[in-house]
């Protein structure tokens, strides 16, 4: 039956793309953005370009640290909440209060607003950066997150008051820890679209530390896919799960390389530096429990 769907961070990376999905099956969505200076306005208005044209999509430029989140929610049945500051290296030092008021004030107060509402699911978009470095691999819910950067604090911080809210209010609230997802539309500060665009301009690829660090690289289509099967599950109380989000492969930073030259027919130029603090030197996802309560496969 469709929904009337809240998305939160909808000119983002894959809010959008979640957006375009409901959208495609029939739901009406209701898209927030505040459109923070992280990266440029006009991409993002670039990712809302498709969804302003269609009759069951409306969008409210509104900060969820500051909104009236009641007329918001008013009608909504399933909420994504997919807005966040994102960016491992840029959370240390003066800039982590931003972190912390867009990341887990604003989840807390949205938590809050629906408190008491009949909403059928709360779906959160968290992070693989809650393990920071996970000494066995693939990392499982139940491995104890250590996040290694402020941004990784704040996501778990958001993730535990979705917990924190569906034990202590039922609020329906499943959080997915979504593990480096990549595809079209992805931030321009995202490792694909900078050596990309440093091949193709004959510019210098920087790469921190090695280059024989792994990412579980998550393709959109299975991230959204992810959020919708999270939305619609019959899953029995109590809520507060959460699922790890991955694509199923390791791969080396170098090996992303290695295939973009020979996609593009050129060699990168590398400018290799210290490794920064915040990056984990691998991650990999075990999906199990998202494949067998979800259906989830990538």
């Amino acid at each position: 039956m469709p929904s009337h769907c809240l998305v939160t961070g909808v000119a983002g990376f894959i809010g959008s793309a979640l957006a375009e999905e409901l959208l495609a099956r029939g739901n009406s969505v209701l898209g927030v953005d505040c459109f923070s200076d992280y990266y440029a306005r006009e991409l993002k208005e670039w990712n809302l370009r498709e969804l302003r044209v269609q009759a069951g999509f409306s969008f409210q430029d509104a900060d969820l640290r500051t909104a009236d989140l009641a007329s918001l929610l008013e009608g909504a049945t399933v909420v994504f909440h997919f807005a966040a500051q994102p960016g491992v290296r840029k959370s240390w030092g003066p800039e982590f209060a931003g972190y912390v008021e867009n990341n887990v004030v604003a989840t807390q107060r949205l938590l809050e607003a629906v408190k008491g509402r009949a909403l059928a699911r709360f779906v959160y978009a968290s992070s693989s950066s809650v393990y920071g470095d996970a000494p066995d691999l693939p990392v499982r819910e139940s491995t104890l997150p250590r996040p290694i950067s402020p941004y990784g604090v704040t996501k778990l911080a958001a993730e535990h008051l979705c917990g924190l809210y569906a034990r202590s209010f039922e609020v329906p609230t499943v959080s997915l820890r979504y593990f480096t997802v990549y595809g079209p539309r992805q931030r321009p500060d995202m490792a694909f679209s900078q050596f990309v665009r440093a091949i193709r301009e004959d510019r210098e690829i920087v790469i921190y530390g090695d280059g024989e660090q792994t990412r579980d690289f998550t393709y959109i289509k299975d991230a959204v896919a992810a959020a919708l099967q999270a939305a619609q599950v019959d899953l029995s109380t109590p809520w507060g799960r959460v699922y790890n989000i991955g694509g199923g492969s390791r791969v080396s930073v170098n090996r992303v390389i290695r295939l973009l030259e020979t996609m593009t027919g050129k060699t990168a130029r590398i400018n290799a530096q210290p490794a920064q603090p915040g990056d984990a030197r691998h991650t990999s996802a075990d999906c199990s429990a998202a494949a067998a309560d979800l259906g989830y496969r990538p």
